[in-house]
């Protein structure tokens, strides 16, 4: 299994795959291009993983939040935060800042669980201090994760329902009103049955710990539903990574359970093309967001002067 991992995730990553189908993009086409610069970078922890990158629209008072989270199975050697960078930069041109955050994959010291999940939890907790430094709109957040990034946004909103017996719960963890999963694979089960999605089974028994007794009960989605946040699945029908039903058979279950949430299907887009800022994917998702943050889809964003 580990093999499939590398053919579908980690080979694109280098010039020598060619796409299937022409049309649709490979990740060279994303990250040989010219790579934008973020604001600051923020650390959250001790280890050199357990940072952020914060991406803040010039002239902008009080901007709106997006919390964004990378995708890469889960592991540091797929990916890390920089796979966001041009979305995160077209944000910013857009005014809204990005609050872009790394965490130590399943594949480091430190990672899997309990530590992935921490990390994360503890990346989007300290976004209150950071938005008193930076004149932060708090009031206006909502959370974005690719592929696996997906899953942990989800599971982000809904670790409030995290029992106290568990190594994940926080008393207080920051409410995360509104979730847009690009591509994700938020129900872990279902993950672990599915040979044919692109990170493999093997990997999500090293994010669980299957020794414990109930294993999903604190990392996979639907075991927290409902979430009691909007949630909104970006997913392309022609993605080769993740399997379309996963998808689709959360989206039942998260509706079954109470929750709104919205599937929202864009053709000839695949994996890549969720978080590349040109395509019709994007465009799609960003309309969304906007409209989550309660931003008129036209004219400017407010300045400094004007937020006040």
């Amino acid at each position: 299994m580990r093999l499939l991992v590398l053919i579908l995730m980690l080979l694109p990553l280098t010039a020598m795959t060619a796409p299937a189908d022409p049309t649709l993009l490979t990740w060279p086409d994303l990250t040989k291009r010219p790579r934008p610069t973020a604001d600051a970078t923020i650390p959250y922890g001790t280890d050199p993983l357990q940072r952020g990158d914060l991406w803040l629209p010039k002239g902008v008072g009080h901007a709106p939040v997006v919390i964004m989270i990378h995708g890469g199975c889960w592991q540091t050697e797929i990916a890390d935060r920089t796979l966001m960078d041009w979305i995160a930069d077209d944000l910013r041109h857009d005014g809204i800042a990005v609050w872009n955050i790394d965490y130590r994959g399943v594949d480091r010291d430190g990672g899997g669980y309990p530590g992935t999940f921490a990390d994360t939890g503890a990346a989007i907790d300290a976004l209150p201090g950071i938005a008193r430094t930076y004149d932060l709109d708090m009031r206006r957040v909502v959370a974005i994760g690719h592929s696996a990034g997906g899953h942990l946004a989800l599971w982000a909103a809904g670790r409030k329902g995290i029992a106290a017996s568990s190594p994940l719960h926080v008393a207080h963890p920051l409410r995360i009103g509104h979730v847009f999963s690009l591509g994700g694979l938020p129900d872990l089960e279902a993950v672990a049955a599915s040979p044919d999605n692109g990170c493999g089974t093997d990997i999500v028994a090293k994010l669980i710990d299957p020794a414990r007794a109930a294993p999903y009960a604190d990392t996979s989605v639907p075991h927290l539903l409902p979430l009691g946040a909007r949630q909104d699945l970006v997913n392309g029908r022609e993605d080769r990574i993740i399997p379309y039903r996963l998808a689709t058979d959360y989206v039942a279950k998260a509706k079954a359970a109470g929750d709104r949430v919205a599937l929202h299907t864009v053709p000839a887009t695949g994996h890549v093309e969720l978080i590349a800022p040109e395509t019709a994917a994007w465009a799609e998702t960003k309309r969304l967001i906007r409209a989550a943050l309660a931003m008129k889809s036209t004219g400017s964003a407010p300045t400094r002067e004007q937020a006040k």
